[in-house]
């Protein structure tokens, strides 16, 4: 339960020259309260009793402003521990909070939102004086008890999926209706992807941020409502991939900060949001390419050693978990690549001490983790049931098998499992929970094997009963013969917060030629249906199929596609 203010301060009071109690406003004192220069409304989202989350929105009844200093003094110990949305500055209990380079204008009637954490022992009472720019403000009374929208309990809790709907994107929701046969998924929960620094305000064809939250107060009725954004635009964006690289190049962390990952912790930490139960995925695909892809290996990249040696992918996911997971209705899910990835030996142990590294810098620390995701936007089966990694023929473990090619696991259920145990060991929080996304790891079809494989041999075996009919492990653009996976749920199997669809079915991987854009999209020949591979995948065909368009795009043969091979089918 939020704490606020609770009377007007005797602003009123100031105005007429003289000092008393607060008062009620009346229609008598309206005149008084127009001439108040500036309003401050300081909302206690969270007390844990040794420290609390705080919110404050100014708004400014004066002149516009370039810049803006809002000043408060505490009248017991409470430090300031860490802030977003403004600079604060504190000596002894004067506090000062001045703009960021982004949100410096205030126009008159404006508003802006900051907040920040502190530590106390004794009483935590709230100010009772505000200044901005010098100026003494008004205290709301904050009626409404600042909890945001609807209904929900507005509290943090251990699975932000249980007992909670979960945002329809109405932009994918018209696309996937308007095909034949799409009204069987349109109502389906998929992620909204925030990829580069225009997705944030959106455009003209697309919804930014705001639309979108506002959109899930407007679903969220009286109940819970999850909100799942993937937070994806790190400098020097995927450094072994093309399709996906970004608009950002290697050395522009400055500008990740500022004018990424601020403006949108920002729009988060707004309190009309605060009810919403928001779900960010973490730079989906880097981290995982400074395991395999760099130094000595012949997976290798001039680009991923750039980033491995600049450190800025490190310090960017550090950054985000830091601002985002300072927000009490943000969990934050950090991207663990996926099992024909990161389940070899060589990457499963240095991946999670990686992670580690990197929700420890910049200011994060393990508990600005809630959990971790896999197979995001990728084609891992969830369960193969016609083989296990334990199985052999003819005295041959399948482990050597040329799909499996000493992997320690086939599939990502297990893989999930298994790495968040490896995870709790280096040192995150015993209670994350995993993602998984099957939005398109069904393999369904006439393709789907019926039964285990022939034991003629162990590639027999295995290529006879695997669901996964892709070419290679490693082939991740546009895979053709792919299907829906299950549907997106909760709490499925242990150590699973939710099956989710992060990447929205339909939305294509990457062109399959160039195609001139200004989202910085390049062209990966990995979704060249014609590509002959490189060691990333064994030197093998792509798999891609032909005709898609830039990352990101609707892509209607993928989509019927997907239907078509669904697994579970669909009615």
């Amino acid at each position: 339960m939020s704490r606020t203010r609770t009377a007007v301060l005797a602003a009123l009071a100031l105005v007429a020259g003289v000092s008393g109690p607060a008062v009620a406003v009346t229609p008598s004192s309206e005149a008084a309260i127009s001439a108040i220069p500036c309003t401050v409304d300081y909302k206690i989202q969270n007390d844990w009793g040794s420290g609390f989350t705080a919110a404050v929105t100014v708004t400014n009844n004066s002149a516009a402003k370039s810049s803006w200093a809002v000043k408060w003094s505490y009248a017991g110990n409470q430090q300031v521990t860490s802030y977003w949305n403004s600079k604060i500055a504190q000596s002894g209990t004067a506090v000062t909070a001045s703009n960021e380079t982004y949100n410096g204008t205030l126009a008159t009637g404006g508003s802006v939102s900051f907040g920040f954490n502190g530590s106390y022992t004794g009483t935590n009472a709230i100010p009772t004086a505000f200044t901005l720019d010098g100026v003494t403000c008004n205290v709301d009374d904050g009626s409404g008890g600042g909890g945001g929208n609807g209904g929900g309990s507005g509290t943090r809790v251990d699975n932000p999926y249980s007992g909670a709907k979960v945002y329809v994107n109405p932009e994918w929701s018209a696309k996937a209706a308007a095909e034949t046969g799409g009204s069987r998924i349109s109502n389906q929960p998929t992620g909204v992807w925030l990829d580069r620094i225009a997705a944030i305000n959106g455009t003209s064809t697309s919804m930014g941020l705001r639309a979108h939250l506002d959109a899930a107060l407007a679903q969220k009725g009286s109940g819970e409502e999850v909100v799942q954004l993937v937070v994806y635009d790190l400098p020097g964006r995927d450094c072994a991939a093309l399709a996906s690289n970004g608009e950002l190049g290697a050395t522009e962390i400055d500008k990740y900060k500022t004018q990424f990952i601020d403006p949108i912790a920002a729009i988060l930490s707004d309190s009309k949001y605060a009810s919403l139960r928001i779900v960010t995925t973490i730079e989906i695909d880097s981290l995982p390419n400074l395991v395999t892809n760099t130094g000595s290996r012949a997976t290798a990249t001039a680009n991923c050693d750039t980033m491995l040696a600049n450190g800025n992918y490190v310090k960017g996911v550090g950054y985000a978990l830091a601002k985002l997971g300072a927000i009490p209705n943000v969990y934050n899910y950090l991207d663990a690549g996926h099992h024909g990835w990161l389940g070899w030996d060589d990457n499963f142990a240095p991946a999670a001490t990686l992670f580690k590294q990197a929700a420890t810098s910049e200011g994060a620390t393990v508990d600005d983790v809630a959990g971790f995701i896999t197979n995001t936007a990728n084609y891992s089966a969830l369960k193969e049931n016609n083989f296990t990694i334990n199985d052999s023929v003819n005295g041959t473990s399948v482990r050597q098998s040329k799909w499996v090619d000493w992997n320690r696991y086939v599939d990502e259920l297990s893989f999930a499992q298994a790495f968040r145990t490896q995870l709790v060991s280096v040192g995150f929080d015993s209670g994350i929970g995993m993602l998984i996304d099957t939005s398109r790891n069904g393999w369904g079809g006439s393709a789907r094997p019926a039964g285990p494989g022939p034991t003629t041999s162990v590639d027999a075996y295995v290529d006879g009963g695997r669901y996964d009919r892709r070419i290679h492990v490693g082939n991740w653009c546009n895979q053709a013969g792919a299907g829906l996976g299950e549907r997106p749920q909760a709490s499925p199997a242990t150590g699973i917060d939710a099956y989710v669809w992060m990447k929205p079915p339909g939305e294509s991987d990457g062109s399959s030629s160039a195609i001139p854009n200004d989202e910085g999209k390049g062209f990966d020949q990995m979704c060249d249906p014609t590509y002959t591979g490189n060691a990333r995948n064994g030197n093998s065909m792509s798999g891609a199929l032909p005709n898609a368009p830039l990352s990101g795009h609707w892509f209607s043969a993928q989509f019927q596609q997907l239907m078509a091979n669904a697994y579970p089918p669909l009615s």
